[in-house]
């Protein structure tokens, strides 16, 4: 006799999760792709340049090595947190101990999505810029938080108004997010505003979280400064780091949050629990990367900023004005008159076979603009252009 199998159902906080916007995209471009064409994407920042070989060389000395075949340590090599402890002294002039204030992590995207599970209780506020990186409000909906948006505005320099949050949310809350050089704005904050940030979290008792991963990716001379470097941010303020986007080391997941120890603390604990820590080879991959000649980053950054100057020229040419960013991996710019952004993004595919990503991807507030990642090799980056430019709106 067959049995009718009982109801499954998965948890609450996975089907409150919201609808994963690019689902349809997806089809879309599938489908486009299955009819025979050439589809491009400018949607993606990984970057398509490779790994410096002498970091290459490093992981496979290592790998060649028995002892780094075993579970590694779960707080990281020693060796590895002393060495991201001098990369943020050279660089930032910022002083960490690497035994209480520095995480390794399996790339920083791991470690943010961890941290509100470290630092949030069940109806814990979490202030999270929109738009942003969506793993900021993911993380807090799998720690049973609460979100509330801080709406970035072109005429702020797509900053957060802190004055502008109700004092009642401000004294429920436990986190701020912060992503300067901006994903996926391309801003840039100054010195300045971390200093307001830093006097508001001390106010409310809310920690800070920094994500200053595109810190390296820069242009026209420009230095992203560290949120750590402002007078009281180690006392309420943490720093994710990574390596992904500095070295062109996406897919090798090692990344670092550095800052206030007690942070730092509680994330250990829910990562020693949840995972076992980097690849040992990686790890002195990474000690490579960070102990080695940083001279190539200039020559890296300018053929980031040549395909900069290319895409924003081609914009122009095509009616669409754009700011000219001096950080990140990304150009933002606003949608013609009458599309949404995913209207644009769908005539780009349907008319160019040419993927750029939606601004409202990225949060409510990011309607009305899109995002061209310059991660895409030079030959396929100059015909999508081409394409682009084919095109009349209006």
């Amino acid at each position: 006799m067959r049995r009718t199998p009982p109801v499954l159902r998965g948890a609450r906080r996975i089907a409150e999760l919201p609808p994963y916007l690019f689902a349809e995209v997806d089809r879309r471009i599938a489908e486009k792709r299955a009819q025979g064409h050439d589809v491009i994407s400018l949607g993606i920042g990984d970057p398509d340049l490779p790994t410096p070989e002498f970091i290459v060389r490093a992981l496979q000395r290592a790998a060649e090595d028995p002892p780094n075949h075993r579970y590694p340590d779960y707080y990281g090599l020693r060796e590895l947190r002393v060495a991201i402890a001098e990369w943020y002294a050279q660089r930032f002039r910022v002083a960490l101990d690497a035994d209480a204030e520095v995480l390794p992590l399996i790339g920083s995207k791991e470690g943010i999505a961890h941290m509100p599970t470290a630092w949030v209780d069940p109806g814990d506020v979490v202030l999270v810029p929109d738009p942003g990186y969506p793993v900021y409000s993911i993380g807090t909906l799998l720690a049973n938080g609460e979100v509330y948006w801080l709406p970035l505005r072109e005429e702020r320099g797509w900053l957060p108004d802190l004055r502008a949050i109700p004092r009642e949310v401000a004294e429920r809350a436990r986190l701020l997010w912060l992503n300067y050089p901006n994903n996926p704005t391309a801003a840039v904050a100054p010195l300045e505003f971390f200093r307001e940030v830093v006097d508001f979290a001390w106010q409310h008792g809310i920690l800070v979280c920094h994500d200053n991963a595109y810190s390296e990716v820069a242009y026209d001379g420009y230095r992203a400064p560290s949120f750590l470097e402002v007078e009281g941010a180690r006392e309420i303020g943490v720093e994710f780091h990574s390596l992904s986007k500095t070295y062109n080391m996406t897919g090798w997941r090692i990344g670092m949050a550095v800052g206030n120890r007690t942070a730092i603390e509680a994330l250990g604990r829910v990562k020693t629990n949840v995972d076992s820590g980097v690849f040992q080879a990686v790890q002195y991959a990474a000690i490579a990367a960070l102990r080695g000649d940083q001279r190539w980053l200039e020559e890296r950054n300018a053929h980031y900023q040549r395909r900069r100057d290319q895409v924003l020229a081609a914009l122009r040419r095509a009616g669409i004005e754009a700011p000219t960013p001096c950080a990140s991996l990304y150009v933002w710019a606003r949608v013609p008159q009458g599309y949404t952004s995913v209207d644009f993004m769908l005539r780009l595919l349907e008319e160019t076979a040419v993927v750029v990503t939606p601004g409202v991807g990225f949060g409510p507030a990011g309607e009305g603009y899109f995002r061209i990642s310059l991660t895409t090799p030079d030959d396929r980056l100059t015909e999508a252009l081409a394409r682009l430019e084919r095109v009349q709106f209006g």
